[in-house]
């Protein structure tokens, strides 16, 4: 064999591996970069209970809680992502929610253990004081959270939520009055007559197609959105959530009153024992109406209240800077 050729290939059998290693070398680096944000996700074990948590961003800990009772994080994406620019986002989807594992007993979904569930993640993911965000349930158990675990928050930050379920039955009641007469005999009738067991065998454990349009659609729209309608939203895809969770939570009956185990929320004469600096967000067309934030507001003492203009439900979606920036300017970077 030519001596040459022999010493050129061996080189060429050495050299190709090394090239092959920097080129797979050549993805993400280990080095930290500000403009990238890895999401980490997992479980906790908390209570005996699967809890699914997502991680991502830069900063203190802020953790966000969904509202429901029974749907899941993923309606605050992307809608939320900037403030992971300043804060190290935590999602998790409650107890019977989402990712979350799910009961065989329905009794055991209460706000009493869901919030600690939310302390049994913040133990198990070594945080220290975290930030605490909760949007229309989620604020009902963010509330429930810190007259336990104050010691445990930094911020409070509640939006478009409520501390008394007597209350928010009443602005139903004022709610349903403003409606199309059309629409709410329809929601009346079906009321009457039972909102489970309708149906196909499928069918019976969830409320009706047509229930679901009046109540979500015609009922509940003009208060979920205002100034950024979202063009894909649909009634019927609302009731992809865990039925069990609701039906125990919120009650049988419909979407305008709690009679659920929900009816035991009443905080507001607690509130005032919270010392944690708390924001207060609602839309000025929210279904959370904006009279009960005022009450919180009154209750808690330094709190501050922002009433998002053109705003529904869902004010992260209708004014996403405006929303953004109050929460920003309120925690610091």
């Amino acid at each position: 064999m030519n001596k040459p050729l022999a010493w050129f290939q061996l080189f060429l059998l050495l050299a190709v591996p090394a090239t092959f290693v920097t080129a797979q070398n050549s993805g993400p680096s280990s080095v930290p970069n500000a403009n990238v944000y890895p999401i980490r996700e997992g479980y906790v074990d908390a209570n005996g209970l699967m809890i699914y948590y997502k991680i991502f961003g830069h900063g203190k800990p802020l953790m966000v809680l969904h509202g429901g009772p029974g749907a899941s994080h993923d309606y605050f994406l992307p809608y939320l992502t900037p403030l992971a620019r300043h804060y190290q986002l935590i999602f998790i989807d409650e107890r019977g929610s989402g990712r979350s594992q799910t009961l065989e007993d329905a009794s055991g979904y209460t706000v009493e253990n869901m919030a600690e569930d939310v302390e049994g993640v913040r133990q198990a993911l070594h945080l220290n004081q975290i930030s605490l965000l909760g949007h229309s349930y989620g604020g009902v158990l963010a509330e429930a959270y810190a007259l336990k675990y104050q010691k445990n928050l930094s911020y409070l930050i509640l939006a478009s939520t409520f501390s008394s379920t007597k209350a928010i039955n009443e602005v139903f009641v004022r709610m349903k009055e403003k409606m199309p007469a059309d629409a709410r005999e329809r929601i009346n009738k079906m009321e009457a007559e039972g909102l489970y067991g309708h149906g196909k065998d499928y069918e019976k454990n969830r409320y009706t197609t047509e229930y679901m349009t009046a109540a979500w659609g015609d009922g509940y729209f003009p208060y979920i959105y205002q100034n950024h309608p979202d063009a894909n939203y649909d009634p019927i895809d609302n009731g992809k959530m865990s039925w069990d969770l609701y039906r125990e939570m919120w009650g049988s009956h419909g979407e305008f009153v709690i009679d659920g185990n929900l009816k035991s929320v009443e905080y507001t004469d607690q509130l005032s024992t919270i010392k944690v600096p708390t924001l207060i967000v609602v839309g000025d067309h929210d279904e959370s109406d904006p009279s009960m934030s005022q009450t919180v507001h009154e209750k808690i003492a330094g709190s501050k209240l922002v009433i998002l203009p053109k705003s529904g439900h869902m004010t992260f979606v209708d004014q996403p800077g405006m929303f953004e920036k109050s929460v920003e300017e309120f925690l610091g970077n």
